[in-house]
């Protein structure tokens, strides 16, 4: 019997010995599982921040492309009405009253006489009568042209162009910032 005490007390041993490593083992298991579960649940919030972010700067994309179409669009709108005033402008001057046009033409004729004195001008064709009684000028002559006059030396080295359109472009470009501002804010 004493040798059945024996094996029951190894055998016995070996099953808390056993019983002991089992519940250890249980024990890492539910660690490295809770461990396992703390990782998944870290990276599941890294991801979903990384997609909030992702989708605040899509937003954030999107708003601003669509303020800077806004903004062009307000811009070509606001270029479509600035050329659109330039050519009626340029449409009044050409159309005004022959006596009014006369009297510009004669300013615009004794402005260029202190550059060129005693040129060749040009203008449009029918629009000769309106210089009558010209003087100070070598000739005077109609061509195809847009309203205004065109002044030319005698040896044909300076030509000054005071056709309506180049002085008004002229003007335009000087003045845009102000033109703007009178016809948008």
């Amino acid at each position: 019997m004493a040798l059945d005490k024996v094996a029951n007390e190894i055998l016995e041993s070996a099953n808390q010995e056993g019983n002991l490593r089992i519940q250890e083992a249980e024990k890492e298991r539910a660690r490295i599982l809770k461990e396992a579960d703390l990782k998944i649940e870290k990276m599941q919030k890294a991801e979903e921040k990384e997609l909030q972010d992702a989708l605040l700067r899509m937003r954030r994309q999107e708003q601003s492309s669509a303020e800077l179409e806004a903004k062009k669009i307000v811009l070509n709108k606001r270029k479509d009405i600035l050329n659109q005033t330039f050519e009626e402008t340029l449409n009044e001057l050409a159309a005004m009253a022959p006596a009014e046009k006369s009297a510009l033409y004669k300013k615009l004729l004794a402005e260029g006489k202190k550059t060129i004195p005693m040129p060749s001008v040009f203008c449009p064709i029918g629009e000769a009568d309106l210089l009558a009684g010209l003087s100070g000028c070598e000739s005077l002559t109609e061509i195809d042209m847009e309203s205004g006059l065109i002044l030319e030396s005698n040896d044909k080295t300076i030509r000054l162009d005071l056709r309506f359109r180049t002085l008004l472009e002229s003007i335009w470009e000087k003045e845009l910032k102000d033109i703007s501002a009178v016809l948008f804010e």
